[in-house]
């Protein structure tokens, strides 16, 4: 029988490719100066990604944007307005961070079911993907990892492999979640961290701005060394 989804598929990809093409050809005719406001346009999306606008919403900030910009009379009092921009972020960060937490939850609790899995009662999900042989460390110890660690979406944040580089630090110096779960290894062992937002980075925003507010956490982590003290 014929698969409906295959129209359906290859029309997406032959969408993506023309947008990807139109984007390059877009840029191919902007001169150096184009380029470097078209990447303060980016930069402000990236301020106002917190505010999750709906389309209505963004058009809304075109024209704000406009008016400021070309010293335009304002539609609004903006003195008025203005303190209220605050309380809007938070308000849109709290209801990203409750739908995150919720799915964070629910890819938790399959996780502690894998065979093997143990689920502390910090909410920290432990699966050995290999033992070690070594010492285990303990918090105060400086400890060599090498590590990826990836959104429950499967999007990749941070990897000391893709650095070639092992990371270095004091174990009660990041986030709860490794300072437990490492704790749990040997020299040689490589373990799985399923990180609860509340012992990872929690409803702020994160260092780099990759790990959305509420984020369950995956790492995979290699305990390379214990540092002598």
């Amino acid at each position: 029988m014929t698969n409906p989804m295959k129209p359906l598929n290859k029309l997406a990809m032959a969408l993506t490719i023309a947008a990807f093409s139109a984007a390059s050809s877009f840029a191919a005719d902007m001169t150096d100066d184009q380029k470097t406001i078209y990447a303060l346009g980016v930069n402000i999306g990236k301020q106002m990604g917190v505010f999750k606008l709906s389309s209505a919403e963004l058009e809304l900030l075109k024209k704000g944007l406009t008016d400021s910009v070309l010293d335009k009379k304002l539609a609004i009092d903006f003195d008025a307005q203005a303190p209220k921009i605050n309380t809007l972020a938070q308000v849109r960060i709290a209801a990203g961070s409750a739908k995150t937490k919720e799915a964070g939850a629910a890819f938790a609790d399959k996780a502690a079911k894998e065979k093997g899995a143990e689920k502390t009662a910090s909410g920290l999900v432990y699966l050995s993907l290999k033992e070690g042989t070594g010492a285990s460390p303990a918090a105060t110890d400086t400890v060599s990892v090498h590590y990826k660690g990836v959104l429950i979406d499967g999007k990749e944040f941070d990897s000391s492999y893709k650095r070639n580089a092992p990371a270095e630090f004091p174990l009660n110096g990041v986030i709860k979640c490794w300072t437990e779960g490492v704790q749990k290894m040997k020299v040689g062992g490589k373990a799985r961290l399923i990180c609860p937002s509340a012992i990872a980075y929690g409803d702020g925003a994160a260092p780099g701005g990759s790990i959305p507010p509420g984020s369950t956490l995956n790492f995979e982590v290699e305990l390379l060394s214990i540092k002598a003290k």
